[in-house]
């Protein structure tokens, strides 16, 4: 390793064998926690969790997925065996060991991956998957109780529509559970949603809807021997209970499922300060 890698900057971008650039952020100091983020965001939408555990003496990291934020707006790759080796290599590039991998949405079915592949000889301590997509979200013969396809088909086809509308009608709406009775909106929070989204690149996120549901984590899930938080909000309109964190709670070798009643997908941005105390509750266990 050289004496610049060594040094902390704060943030940087590695550069893959594809040639593709990731962009990261890098706080503190102690054990590393590594935050994987949702379609169509970036590393800011951790950014309640990392100020929170970079307070708690951690080392906090997160990244922004290929496409998406500050990293290569990439034509190819976009599918999650390519997304698991570019957080290898930057687990790799910052030797990271004993770390604790936290993904939400898109991004749990990222850490599966990586953890399953990846994970051993000491460079993962615990997982959480928050929101968290797998074992599978499409509707198959395996799996009668996932989306139809129409609807990942009608996601396809209102990005390349329209982008910057679905983009808003999104945080606006159900993943925050904005349009739900009674709910308090922020427009804060949407405008910042509709930022990070507009930040990535089209193909990257247009490809990522196959990735985030049709990939398959059922056998990822079953390989992995280190300790797994299931977080779910039981109102999750973006990824069902049911057919995610209910029968991934089932595949993990070292499971515990936390179920959070009336709490959206977005819950870690919404109801930060239950998640993040649940979060530290587990990092300390």
């Amino acid at each position: 390793m050289t004496e610049a890698s060594q040094t902390k900057i704060g943030s940087g971008t590695i550069t893959t064998k594809d040639g593709t650039q990731i962009f990261y952020k890098d706080w503190g100091t102690g054990q590393p926690i590594v935050f994987h983020h949702g379609w169509p965001l970036s590393s800011d939408d951790w950014d309640a969790q990392m100020l929170f555990f970079l307070s708690k003496g951690y080392r906090v990291i997160a990244h922004d997925r290929r496409g998406h934020g500050r990293s290569t707006q990439t034509d190819i790759g976009n599918e999650m065996d390519t997304y698991a080796a570019d957080v290898a290599a930057l687990v790799a590039h910052l030797d990271l060991k004993n770390a604790i991998h936290v993904g939400h949405s898109t991004g749990g079915g990222e850490v599966a991956r990586y953890v399953a592949q990846y994970g051993g000889g000491g460079r993962v301590a615990k997982a959480v998957l928050i929101g968290a997509v797998p074992p599978i979200m499409l509707k198959t013969d395996a799996n009668p109780g996932g989306l139809p396809l129409e609807v990942f088909d009608g996601f396809r086809s209102a990005q390349a529509a329209n982008r910057a509308q679905f983009f808003r009608d999104v945080p606006a709406g159900p993943f925050y559970g904005f349009n739900r009775p009674g709910a308090v909106v922020s427009q804060g929070v949407v405008d910042n949603w509709w930022r990070q989204g507009m930040m990535g690149g089209t193909k990257a996120h247009y490809d990522c809807i196959k990735a985030f549901s049709e990939t398959d984590f059922t056998e990822d899930l079953k390989k992995i021997d280190v300790p797994v938080l299931v977080m779910h909000g039981d109102d999750d309109q973006i990824v069902p209970i049911a057919d995610s964190a209910l029968l991934s709670i089932k595949l993990l070798k070292k499971g515990e499922l936390k179920v959070y009643k009336g709490f959206p997908h977005g819950m870690a941005t919404t109801h930060a300060d239950v998640i993040n105390a649940d979060l530290l509750a587990f990092f300390k266990a």
